[in-house]
């Protein structure tokens, strides 16, 4: 932010930067005025000036004014004055003679601190927050401790941020009652500037000094994307006594995008003991009890929650009961119950996504053998963006995709894919159609362009690596670029099921079949269940694999690799 803005905007936002909540106001009583006539007349000379287009001379004449009353509107009035005439010096100046004349005064801390701040004079701004925080009443100096990132957040060297605000809150650190707010702002700072050892420190830290403050787990939470032993730990700590079932869901939440199933679900079903009237925690479990296979169970915790979240309308829970709606409509599709998950579908709030809907609503349709009426729902729907354009593009194609209508898909998605042609999810959703019409060498095009663009990704490896595996072609190039794969995202299931399928296709029947069945306990799949029972049964172990095959028949009967292992093995279910 450009210093003359940040100068310009700062006298409307100081007052407010660390506001506390306002006692209930009490009329003071009357005072005499300290204003005589000469005085009157030199603060109306003062704002004549300023309103004329002399703000210098309209400032030096408050400052004056304030000076000589020690009157703390007028010294507000002064440097209010200088601000507006974006002089930051004069500002300052005015916040400090504020102070010397009024030590005992806390305002002027405030504008002092955030204009050394506008003004960059970061060293300076640390020595004015300790003295900030020092001088205010003990009952709220947490709350100003807590707002400290905000405070310097326009800073640009984060780097530098933290490590000035570390060192102005030392007092805090050492005084038991400000320490564990002092560590989390000290390891929020450092979670923003990126030094993420030092932020985890700081969160033990937090929690070493007080074990009942939300803070350091809050913090913990932001800095678990890559499961980090000694927060895990902490956290496990901490979700064994009493905490807020917002922090136990949150850390729920966290060890699902670990993929930390076992531990999630525990997590999960202490939640719903222990708070059974809190709906999203029966959201969550069924969502995770449908991603792990176990739909009966799925249904009556989704059950329970439609019914628990009927009557709310914020737009939060309204999507969550979408998202449960037509997770038991899938549920009930699986089940051959068409008319069961036709009535899910009828009840979804009016705020659904129109797309999400529709593809559900589509692929229920194909069930059912109504294809042209499928295709029409997807097609009716309207949208107002480009990227909501871009989604039903793309769930159009991936619905003919599925359904055998790959030159369909294409001719859908060329068109869109030439019209934008940096978009990343156009290109690998076209990439998986150009592989089912075999048009190879295009495919393999548009995965190295999405490797060469995005190396964080991991999705195009995978899919160029399990092409080639799949066709049983260059498979030490197919297991190099799955194994980058899998060093990008260790436990996805998907991403392991190919790496069980090269290994099986380069012979490796013993290693493949214990990746495979790992994968399949993590993310029971048809898909997955096709590969593992083809390993099983080339291994001669045909019972377990008749089992995994007709385990897999029950997830996705239609499933394309499912049916063709089947047939090509001569398998009858």
């Amino acid at each position: 932010m450009k210093f003359w803005f940040r100068l310009a905007i700062l006298s409307s936002c100081i007052v407010g930067a660390w506001a506390q909540p306002a006692a209930p106001q009490v009329e003071p009583p009357v005072e005499q005025s300290a204003l005589d006539a000469v005085l009157f007349y030199q603060i109306l000379l003062g704002e004549m000036n300023t309103r004329q287009g002399s703000p210098g001379a309209g400032f030096s004449i408050m400052l004056d004014a304030a000076r000589k009353t020690r009157d703390p509107a007028l010294f507000q009035r002064a440097v209010d004055i200088a601000l507006q005439a974006r002089s930051g010096d004069a500002a300052l100046q005015a916040a400090q003679t504020w102070k010397r004349e009024l030590p005992q005064a806390i305002e002027p801390n405030r504008y002092i601190l955030q204009i050394l701040l506008a003004l960059n004079r970061v060293e300076e701004a640390g020595l004015a927050l300790t003295v900030s925080i020092h001088d205010l009443p003990a009952a709220e100096q947490n709350g100003a401790i807590a707002s400290v990132p905000r405070i310097f957040s326009p800073l640009q060297d984060k780097k530098r941020a933290a490590d000035v605000v570390e060192k102005a809150l030392q007092r805090a650190i050492a005084q038991a009652e400000t320490a564990v707010s002092a560590w989390t702002t000290i390891g929020r700072m450092r979670r923003d500037a990126g030094q993420l050892e030092l932020a985890i420190q700081a969160a033990l830290k937090g929690r070493a000094a007080d074990h009942s403050a939300p803070g350091p787990i809050i913090l913990s939470l932001s800095l678990m994307g890559n499961g980090n032993p000694s927060l895990q730990n902490m956290l496990n700590e901490a979700m064994q006594g009493q905490v807020l079932p917002e922090l136990r869901l949150g850390y729920a939440r966290t060890l699902i995008a670990l993929q930390q199933y076992p531990q999630a679900m525990q997590q999960l079903a202490l939640l719903n003991a222990r708070h059974p009237e809190f709906a999203e925690g029966w959201l969550i479990r069924g969502l995770l009890l449908q991603e792990t296979g176990q739909s009966t169970q799925a249904e009556q915790h989704l059950i329970h929650f439609v019914q628990l979240n009927a009557k709310n309308t914020e737009p939060e829970q309204q999507a969550g009961q979408a998202e449960a709606l037509m997770t038991l409509a899938q549920i009930a599709q699986r089940q051959g119950q068409l008319e069961r998950a036709g009535q899910w579908l009828s009840q979804m709030p009016a705020t659904t996504d129109p797309i999400k809907l529709a593809s559900r609503q589509a692929d229920l349709l194909a069930q059912q053998g109504r294809m042209d009426e499928a295709r029409l729902v997807l097609a009716q729907v309207k949208t107002t963006t480009p990227e909501q354009t871009k989604r039903k593009t793309l769930a159009q194609s991936q619905w003919l995709r599925e359904h055998q209508q790959a030159a369909a898909a294409y001719s859908l998605l060329k068109p869109a894919l030439n019209a934008q042609p940096d978009d990343a999810d156009l290109a690998s959703e076209l990439a998986m159609v150009t592989e089912k019409l075999k048009r190879f060498d295009e495919m393999e095009s548009l995965l190295r362009q999405l490797i060469k663009t995005r190396p964080q990704d991991p999705q195009a490896f995978n899919a160029l690596g399990y092409s080639f595996a799949d066709r049983n072609i260059r498979l030490d190039e197919a297991r190099a670029l799955i194994e980058q794969a899998v060093a990008l995202v260790p436990q996805d299931p998907y991403i392991q099921d190919s790496l069980g399928w090269v290994a099986f296709r380069q012979g490796k029947h013993g290693e493949a079949v214990q990746i495979l069945q790992a994968a399949y306990k993590a993310k029971p799949d048809a898909e997955i269940a096709a590969h593992l029972g083809e390993v099983l049964w080339v291994m001669g172990q045909t019972e377990q694999a008749a089992r995994i095959w007709r385990e897999g028949l029950l997830l996705k009967a239609d499933n394309e690799t499912l049916q063709e292992t089947l047939k090509r093995l001569n398998f009858k279910p």
